[in-house]
C-alpha cells in the first residue's frame, strides 16, 4: 500500500528527491504536490500546478483524466507505457513521452488522494528508434551484396555478347537493338554501383558543415525550379566536425533530392544545424551531437512507407530508384552517426546527426 500523505505540506522528503516525476491530486483531480522531477518534466513550476485542476495546470496531461477518475473510484491502479502527450498548443510531433502509473493513497486525515508518477520514455523511444534504423541498414548492406552478387557477372556476360552480337550485324537498325541492350546493362551496373556504395573507409579532415550545405544548396538551387525556396537557419556555435566531406555532400544532397522531389514546383525547404544534447544520439557515447535537418513542406512519407522507408529500392517517386535514402544512411554511418526524420503533412524534417569530437584531444593524439 502506498505511503501516508500528510495533509496540508508536501509528502515524505524522499518524494524529493526521486528522478521519477510526482503529483498528488485530491479526489476533484486538483493538484495538491509536484516534486521537482515533474516540474522539470512538465516544464511548469509546482506554484503553477499547485491548487489548480490538472487539466488546467497541464493541458497536456488532460487526456488521463478517464484513467484518474477509474482509479479514484475503483482504487485499483492503472499503468500506461510511452504515452505522448502535447504539451504545447497545437503541438503535433515531437511532445513528450511519458511512462504512467496512477494509484490511489490516503493522506495523514484519511482522504483519498491519487498518486501519478511519470518518468521519461524519451531516452528509450530513442534507443529502440536508433536500435531499428541499424537494423534496417545492416539488412540493407545484407539485400546489396545479394543483389551485386547475382546482378554483375550476367549483367558483365549480356553487355559483352551484346558487343560481339554487333560486330557480326551489318544493319543500322539491328545495331540500334544492341546499343540498347548495352545501355541497359550498364545503366544496371550503375545501379548495383549505387547499392554498393563507396567501398572506401571515411577520409576525415576537419569541415565546416556551413560550408558543405552552401555547396548542396547552390546544386539544389541549379536542379530546381523558380517556385521553390530554400532557406537556411544556422547555428553558428556549430563546432568544426571531423567528417569525409565526400560522402557527407553525398548524402546531404540525396536528402535534398528528396525533398526538393516533394514540394514539386512550388514549395519551402529549409536546411537547418543545431548542436543538440548526447541524448539525441544513444551512440554518441555522451558527446554532444550536431544535427544537420533538411526540411521541406511537401505531402509528408507515405504510411505505408514509414517502416521500410530506409531499405533500398523503396520508393514513393514514380520513377524512382528507392537507393537515395538508404545510400545516404550508409555513408553517415560510416561517421558513427543516424539519419532519422519525423514526418505528417505538410512537414517533413530528415536529421542527420554526428557525435561531435574534441578535436583538440585528437590532434594532441596525432
Amino acid at each position: 500500500m502506498a505511503a501516508e500523505i500528510p495533509p496540508g505540506r508536501p509528502p515524505a522528503e524522499h518524494l524529493e528527491n526521486l528522478s521519477t516525476g510526482i503529483i498528488v491530486l485530491d479526489e476533484d483531480l486538483g493538484v495538491r504536490y509536484a516534486n521537482p522531477a515533474a516540474e522539470q518534466l512538465l516544464g511548469v513550476s509546482r506554484q503553477q500546478l499547485s491548487g489548480r485542476p490538472l487539466p488546467q495546470a497541464a493541458p497536456g496531461l488532460g487526456v488521463l483524466l478517464p484513467l484518474l477518475e477509474r482509479v479514484r473510484d475503483t482504487g485499483r491502479a492503472v499503468s500506461r507505457r510511452e504515452l505522448v502527450f502535447a504539451m504545447a498548443p497545437g503541438q503535433e510531433e515531437g511532445g513528450l513521452a511519458l511512462d504512467c502509473a496512477l494509484s490511489a493513497a490516503e493522506d495523514g486525515a484519511g482522504r483519498r488522494v491519487l498518486l501519478l508518477e511519470l518518468a521519461d520514455a524519451r531516452w528509450r523511444l530513442r534507443v529502440d528508434r536508433e536500435k531499428a534504423l541499424l537494423a534496417q541498414l545492416e539488412a540493407s548492406r545484407s539485400m546489396v551484396r545479394q543483389l551485386a552478387h547475382e546482378l554483375r557477372n550476367p549483367l558483365g556476360g549480356i553487355r559483352g555478347a551484346a558487343q560481339l552480337l554487333e560486330r557480326q550485324l551489318d544493319s543500322p537498325a539491328q545495331k540500334d537493338y544492341t546499343a540498347l541492350i548495352m545501355r541497359e546493362a550498364d545503366r544496371l551496373a550503375d545501379l548495383t554501383a549505387a547499392l554498393l556504395g563507396p567501398a572506401r573507409a571515411p577520409r576525415m579532415v576537419a569541415c565546416n558543415i556551413h560550408e558543405l550545405l552552401e555547396h548542396v544548396r547552390a546544386l539544389v538551387v541549379a536542379e530546381g525550379v523558380a517556385g521553390v525556396e530554400i532557406e537556411r537557419d544556422y547555428d553558428p556555435s556549430l563546432p568544426m566536425l571531423r567528417l569525409d566531406a565526400d560522402m557527407v555532400v553525398q548524402a546531404m544532397l540525396n536528402l535534398a533530392r528528396n525533398a526538393l522531389n516533394a514540394v514539386g514546383d512550388h514549395g519551402r525547404i529549409v536546411f537547418r544545424t543545431r548542436v543538440l544534447s548526447a541524448d539525441a544520439l544513444p551512440r554518441a557515447n555522451g558527446r554532444l551531437v550536431a544535427c544537420i535537418e533538411i526540411e521541406d513542406d511537401g505531402p509528408g512519407v507515405p504510411e505505408a512507407l514509414r517502416e521500410t522507408l530506409f531499405y533500398p529500392l523503396v520508393t514513393g517517386r514514380p520513377g524512382g530508384s528507392g537507393l537515395g535514402l538508404a545510400v545516404a544512411q550508409e555513408l553517415v554511418s560510416r561517421h558513427d552517426g543516424l539519419i532519422e526524420y519525423s514526418s505528417r503533412a505538410g512537414r517533413t524534417v530528415f536529421r542527420m546527426l554526428f557525435p561531435i569530437g574534441d578535436e583538440e584531444k585528437e590532434e594532441d593524439a596525432r
